[in-house]
């Protein structure tokens, strides 16, 4: 992706053929040599208070991505730069000590399951602060009382109440759990939040309402971006304001989501509508809808293009050469010879 200098100012993190491989008999008998090939050249951008979806089935490699992007992982290859909104350009893979922290405070991670994610032995004011302390303790006393008052209002921003602060996570629902963990993400104004699959381990009935209280904390936070991982298609399109399709750790299509949703073009997109909603999670293989499969990660650099197998237009071609990503229209991309 080029964007010439002028248009890079808006851009809060743009990544460019990030790679990243696993050894897949990790230990001390490892064989050495065989590895999954996890993120095979992802690049992507994503501007000022834009809301960026990377959708994908199971093993696709999205969460890899995501977390390259925070170095919860270190990229085999690849860059990343963070432009937060003091304006300096970063090189994230670079940054050590106070830099690292600071980056982590601006780039923050809401993860799948809250249940899992939120320390049940702290109080909720102790969840939404830990990551914050270290930076107010030079101010002492003051410190503390301002910290306090801007916990109380984030909760409250996320539709609990201060009054909630000193409960603990196990007294609420699972929906409540996530908002616990998105006032955490918040609290120290990040300019982006990553959001992994943050709606799938929860009801139906109380998706949509973590979903708008996302698309309201956007409009309030005019300086808030979203990264949104999710393998649900309609419910990305319906979210985001631009759409990367992954597979097998490309991206295989990105566009408008208006655009996705209307004319999507690459064979793959078009298997995630037909099957959206009934797409597998990790390790339910027995229920496997027609046509949807838990995807096996690469686990060779493939020759040709790596959806070619399950393609129902793919031809010779397909199977021994690579497509590009390449441009079909505005904004619009798609990896397909077809």
């Amino acid at each position: 992706m080029h964007h010439n200098e002028t248009v890079t100012q808006n851009a809060v993190i743009k990544a460019t053929n990030l790679r990243k491989r696993f050894n897949l008999e990790a230990g001390f008998f490892a064989r050495l040599g065989r590895y999954v090939y996890a993120v095979n050249g992802v690049s992507l951008v994503i501007w000022r208070n834009e809301t960026y979806g990377l959708v994908g089935e199971s093993g696709c490699g999205k969460t890899t991505t995501a977390r390259l992007l925070v170095r919860m992982y270190e990229a085999d290859e690849g860059e990343i730069t963070f432009r937060g909104r003091d304006g300096n350009p970063e090189n994230v893979r670079n940054l050590k000590g106070l830099d690292f922290k600071r980056y982590r405070e601006k780039v923050k991670y809401v993860f799948q399951d809250p249940a899992r994610s939120l320390n049940p032995r702290m109080t909720v004011y102790e969840v939404l602060t830990s990551g914050a302390r270290w930076s107010m303790k030079k101010r002492g006393a003051a410190g503390k009382k301002i910290l306090r008052e801007e916990a109380a209002a984030i909760l409250e921003e996320v539709g609990l109440s201060a009054a909630d602060l000193e409960r603990r996570p196990a007294e609420f629902s699972g929906g409540q759990r996530q908002r616990i963990s998105i006032a955490r993400g918040l609290l120290m104004k990040p300019d982006l939040l990553i959001c992994d699959e943050v709606v799938s381990a929860l009801d139906v009935s109380i998706q949509g309402q973590i979903l708008n209280l996302l698309l309201d904390l956007r409009s309030s936070h005019q300086e808030l971006s979203y990264l949104f991982i999710a393998h649900d298609l309609k419910v990305a399109c319906y979210f985001c304001d631009r759409i990367g399709v992954m597979y097998r750790g490309e991206i295989m299509e990105e566009a408008p989501a208006a655009e996705i949703w209307k004319h999507g073009l690459h064979p793959y997109t078009e298997l995630l509508f037909s099957s959206a909603g009934k797409i597998l999670k990790e390790g339910n293989a027995s229920s496997s809808p027609a046509g949807v499969v838990n995807i096996k990660s690469n686990t060779t650099d493939t020759e040709g293009c790596s959806f070619a197998s399950r393609c129902q237009y793919a031809q010779e071609r397909c199977f021994k050469e690579k497509p590009d990503l390449r441009s079909v229209g505005d904004k619009h991309l798609v990896r397909c010879w077809k």
